[in-house]
């Protein structure tokens, strides 16, 4: 078993490193001999490049190794290099908490002492070893013309699809839980916290549901009127959309909003951990906040900088409508293979209630 995870593991390796070069930033202000920080990031490499130019102002005698991966291979990375007696990145930074939990559970991060910690919400720090910093809920996604009246609670969607009949019929879509981590994760999550969720995909597939594995893939088909409406779509990128395309509606479901975060760690093996844990740090201050939630258009966790909706601090919409995933062992749950595959059971049957069309 070993043996194969380490195959598993250095072809992901190579796989990366077929796709992508780093992206390497020198340091502002250059010097002989100055420091240089290695992440690994799920962040998409030219949306990441303001958010290390602001922190290397901070910073100006560092230089930054960026390698934009999938969360899968940042995990296998760090631990075939951990294994391997190696050195790897000084920070991780991943869209996919649960390997990031498994990650520090395993052994593989370390530690850090970052300012703001004491502060930080309790459910978005796990043993001081991985950081929730980002508030990305799932929301729901209408074409405002085909859609004047949308429904905002799941009880009112059901109800909602029986009234639109056939005239919807192929112009609901979601996630591929088989193919998306993010909408596993949800549903996932979903299940936990609405008793009837499988009568909701149940009357969805009857509309002919269509299954997508990216936000991009859905909300491009929602906003042309190709779909009327999405469900559990990822709130960040959802935003963004609308604020370019009026026709897209966006909204939080009123009788609950599970929220999912991106989470960062200093790993054991760090060349450079005191670096890393200067990154988390200032991820987490104030500034590194506004940049997220400015430049990047990611909605900031800190309460100083304010939570979803945009603009209103976090404090105010935890708990109702809104659910965070917290960080914890209770997220290695999703990665066990009989859980998935108890999930992805239920989802095939579900959908073979209708008439299921998947965009493959």
């Amino acid at each position: 078993m070993r043996a194969l995870i380490a195959v598993l593991a250095a072809l992901a390796m190579s796989a990366a490193a077929a796709l992508a070069e780093p992206m390497r930033l020198p340091a502002p202000a250059l010097r002989a001999g100055g420091d240089r920080l290695t992440v690994y990031s799920t962040l998409d490499a030219p949306l990441a490049r303001p958010l290390l130019a602001a922190f290397q102002a901070a910073n100006p005698g560092l230089a930054i190794v960026y390698e934009e991966l999938l969360a899968g291979e940042i995990a296998a990375r760090v631990r075939a290099e951990t294994d391997a007696g190696g050195r790897t990145a000084d920070v991780t930074f991943s869209s996919a908490i649960d390997l990031q939990v498994q990650l520090a559970n395993d052994g593989y991060a370390r530690p850090v002492r970052v300012a703001g910690a004491g502060v930080w919400p309790r459910w978005a720090n796990w043993r001081d070893t991985v950081f929730a910093l980002t508030f990305e809920p799932a929301v729901v996604v209408w074409h405002r013309p085909s859609v004047p009246d949308p429904p905002l609670t799941r009880l009112a969607l059901i109800d909602w699809i029986a009234a639109q009949g056939p005239a919807l019929r192929g112009r609901i879509g979601t996630y591929d839980i088989e193919r998306s981590a993010v909408g596993f994760l949800y549903l996932a999550r979903d299940e936990e916290h609405f008793p009837d969720i499988w009568a909701l995909i149940g009357a969805m597939a009857g509309a002919g549901l269509q299954t997508w594995p990216t936000s991009q893939d859905i909300l491009d088909r929602v906003a042309d009127g190709r779909l009327a409406l999405g469900y559990n779509i990822l709130g960040s990128y959802a935003a963004e959309v609308a604020r370019l395309n009026p026709d897209l509606g966006v909204a939080a479901l009123q009788d609950y909003t599970v929220a999912i975060s991106r989470a960062a760690l200093v790993p054991k093996a760090a060349v450079r951990p005191d670096l890393g844990a200067r990154l988390v740090e200032w991820l987490m201050s104030p500034a590194g906040q506004q940049v997220l939630a400015e430049a990047l258009r990611l909605p900031a966790l800190s309460l100083q900088i304010g939570g979803p909706p945009r603009g209103q601090p976090l404090a105010r919409t935890l708990g109702d409508p809104y659910r965070p995933v917290p960080l914890g062992p209770g997220l290695l749950a999703y990665l066990d293979r009989m859980t998935r595959d108890r999930l992805i059971g239920r989802w095939r049957q579900a959908l073979a209630q209708g008439p299921s069309m998947s965009g493959r």
